[in-house]
């Protein structure tokens, strides 16, 4: 049975550990602004990179670097120290977005496999054959392709992988090949330091240039505001799809200056619903649930499935992100008998044990509080007083306290504990 690989974002070393945690088989990242992503690639440098690619391969578990950046003739010289330098790292491939860029890397990095990012705008097989040609081993197809099409890429070049978007936001633009952000504050999309201002909120306006008239056109509250906003993409539904199809090797989620939290729900959702497919058990819901538990823009299924023109709800005009269902409480440590708080937590709070999939939590009740399973099989755990490592005990504890707080028992290291949003606000308070 052929396996498909899913591949999370790595924005930083914890988020890497994290998606490797939840079920990523591999992790892409990169360091500066070579790499599409200024934020995260800001997070890493080059001895944290380092760090992660040897921890992924620890585990057995890969890393792919990205270098998918357009540059400019004043940098192609630094970027082929870059590019010798991330080599060195030994990644397990280089994600690219262009053919000099290709050339670039056969020549400095021979060794380490090229992927072509979806900057690129593959769509065909003809597209797909000129940069197989060149030494890419690997398509991050263009997200506006369908399956059928991605189907008949691999019919023609069957030892050619495929990668496909799966999860994360969606770009206004076509493939992300967007100037709204340059133009207007000067950052440029396809240099790795969007703006995101398809995101922002417009008040639009009429002018007339004869008489000088502006005035401010009136909307329904809620309608048309967010104009340029796309919803996330969401295909956890359509995995079962996209396994059947057999033209699919490699899944890849969206995301990597998103939260810890996300990098771990993505990833444990995920690889639920292809464990599942390899089981024949698939069961969309399931999945769909733990996904609604993050921040989103609203779900779609975008343009695998679908052509554009087949729907009308691709873009959310109501908001640019929600709030997301829970709020992350706390974050087990590496001696697995701690928590680092990231939020608050008081005496009684009843918190839900979100741990790394196929974790074996243990039951137990003591002086410090209770972990036990409810009837439809999750974990929590209720602190009856809240101690820190040094034996100190505290009324409650909150986001910013950097002492290491006791767990009633042992739990998987990087379980998150989490409580629902609309608790958030009810939590007990010191009587």
């Amino acid at each position: 049975m052929k396996k498909i690989e899913l591949l999370s974002p790595a924005g930083n070393l914890e988020k890497l550990k994290i998606a490797l945690a939840f079920g990523a088989d591999a992790v892409y990242g990169g360091v500066s602004h070579f790499s599409l992503r200024i934020r995260s690639g800001k997070e890493f440098t080059f001895e944290s990179f380092k760090q992660g690619i040897d921890y992924a391969h620890s585990k057995g578990k890969k890393v792919y670097a990205t270098i998918n950046g357009f540059p400019f003739n004043s940098q192609i010289e630094l970027l082929k120290k870059h590019i010798v330098n991330i080599a060195a790292l030994e990644p397990d491939a280089l994600i690219v977005a262009t053919p000099g860029v290709v050339s670039l890397c056969n020549e400095l990095a021979p060794n380490i496999p090229i992927h072509l990012s979806t900057q690129a705008n593959v769509m065909n097989y003809l597209d797909a054959k000129v940069y197989y040609d060149m030494g890419v081993r690997r398509i991050i197809a263009a997200r506006e392709i369908s399956l059928k099409d991605v189907e008949e890429i691999k019919r023609r070049l069957p030892d050619l992988e495929i990668e496909i978007f799966v999860h994360g936001s969606m770009c206004f633009a076509y493939s992300g090949r967007c100037l709204i952000s340059a133009v207007q504050m000067g950052r440029v999309p396809n240099r790795g330091s969007c703006a995101n201002d398809c995101r922002f909120e417009y008040t639009l306006y009429a002018a007339n240039e004869d008489h000088s008239t502006l005035f401010r056109l009136e909307e329904d509250p809620g309608v048309g505001t967010y104009i340029f906003n796309a919803k996330d993409m969401n295909l956890a539904s359509h995995v079962k799809e996209i396994f059947d199809s057999g033209a699919v090797d490699s899944i890849k989620i969206e995301g990597r200056t998103k939260s810890p939290y996300y990098a771990a729900v993505t990833a444990y959702a995920y690889r639920m619903a292809l464990e599942d497919c390899y089981k024949d058990q698939f069961e969309a819901k399931k999945y769909q649930d733990e996904l609604n538990t993050t921040k989103n823009r609203g779900f779609t299924d975008a343009y695998l499935v679908h052509k554009p023109f087949e729907k009308e709800n691709t873009q959310n005009h109501e908001y640019a992100l929600s709030a997301g269902s829970y709020e992350v409480s706390g974050l087990v440590i590496e001696d697995e008998e701690h928590f680092m708080c990231k939020y608050k937590t008081y005496p009684e709070d009843e918190v839900e044990i979100f741990a790394p999939l196929y974790s074996k939590i243990q039951e137990c009740d003591n002086s410090i509080g209770t972990i036990y399973k409810k009837e439809d099989g999750k974990y929590f755990v209720k602190f009856k007083k809240i101690v820190t490592k040094d034996d100190k005990e505290l009324d409650s504890v909150h986001s910013g306290n950097t002492n290491p707080i006791k767990l009633p028992g042992t739990l998987p290291y990087m379980t998150m504990l989490r409580i629902k949003a609309e608790e958030c606000d009810e939590c007990s308070s010191p009587s």
